[in-house]
């Protein structure tokens, strides 16, 4: 079970030790926009790591400019990184500038430079289409789709997402209220959320891979190089000897591994139906439909992410 919690759900109200023992991963508020700390950001923090419970942080994004959201997420790190949550989320859910996709897109890029290596966005689910957020700057997507909201799943999001926050008005024993409760709907483990450190750990082990030279090209990160190649910012660090991994340059030598198991994705096309692109890449519908936890295989969207493989 995965709960997301803020000063709203006080801790004179939490009894921690019965709460955790149904929990494995908390994600914890703190802040609403750069103004307002939630009150209990912190004890909710201790209290829940103390018990072994994995915690990640969000904060609600409400910049109006690019030089605010550049603001919100200096704070959002500032006042976090304490805690050393294994996962950083974006909540979006208003609109607070026009260009929201840039907006967002400069709040993750400032986490990034920070340091911050895994960052996910909670996207409102009425907003999705028109916010536009380029959804593959970030490591995980956490949607809400409520259905009949009665505290069990009874719906799935109409877009591809990692975490399905179901209901906010979930029971578990330990707190007197409602709560909201979220699954994993994607093939992505737990521990891919929960690990304290670099997802690095997760991979097999390096020591017997072949290597090839990548050329870096204007406008790359060692981010976006490690996402598209399937391997860690860390790794990348290390291989290669860096000493200041936000400083590279176009022309730069980097050592990678020849040999990946990244997941193949698709960007759905003008035109493009989930028959026509099974056919394209040697698959079938049942296939994709599966893979992407689509519900209406005659919907999809020009933008729209789909694993292949």
């Amino acid at each position: 079970m995965i709960i997301d919690v803020s000063h709203h759900q006080p801790p004179s109200k939490i009894d921690y030790d019965m709460l955790a023992n149904q929990v494995k991963f908390v994600i914890i508020r703190t802040q609403y926009g750069s103004n307002v700390i939630d009150r209990h950001y912190k004890t909710h923090h201790r209290e829940f790591q103390k018990r072994g419970i994995p915690t990640a942080a969000y904060a609600f994004v409400r910049g109006k400019t690019i030089a605010d959201m550049k603001k919100e997420a200096e704070l959002f790190y500032e006042r976090t990184k304490p805690f050393q949550p294994t996962f950083w989320f974006l909540d979006v859910e208003e609109r607070s500038m026009n260009d929201m996709r840039a907006g967002i897109k400069a709040y993750a890029d400032t986490l990034r430079a920070l340091g911050v290596e895994k960052i996910g966005v909670y996207i409102a689910h009425h907003f999705y289409r028109q916010f536009n957020i380029d959804v593959n700057d970030f490591d995980a997507i956490w949607l809400p789709h409520y259905g009949k909201n009665n505290g069990t799943a009874t719906s799935k999001p109409s877009f591809p997402c990692d975490i399905h926050q179901y209901t906010d008005r979930g029971r578990l024993k330990g707190y007197d209220g409602f709560l909201d409760l979220n699954r994993i709907v994607s093939d992505k483990p737990l521990a891919y959320f929960t690990a304290r450190k670099d997802a690095a750990k997760l991979t097999a082990n390096h020591t017997d891979l072949t290597f090839k030279t990548y050329t870096v090209k204007r406008g790359d990160t060692l981010w976006h190089i490690a996402k598209r190649h399937g391997t860690t910012v860390a790794d990348i660090v290390k291989w290669n000897r860096i000493k200041n991994p936000h400083i590279i340059y176009p022309g730069d030598k980097l050592r990678l591994p020849a040999k990946t198991h990244k997941s193949k994705y698709y960007i759905v096309k003008k035109g493009d139906t989930l028959s026509h692109i099974a056919k394209k890449h040697d698959t079938s519908v049942k296939r994709l439909v599966e893979l992407n936890h689509i519900d209406n295989p005659h919907l999809i969207y020009p933008g729209q992410k789909i694993r292949i493989n």
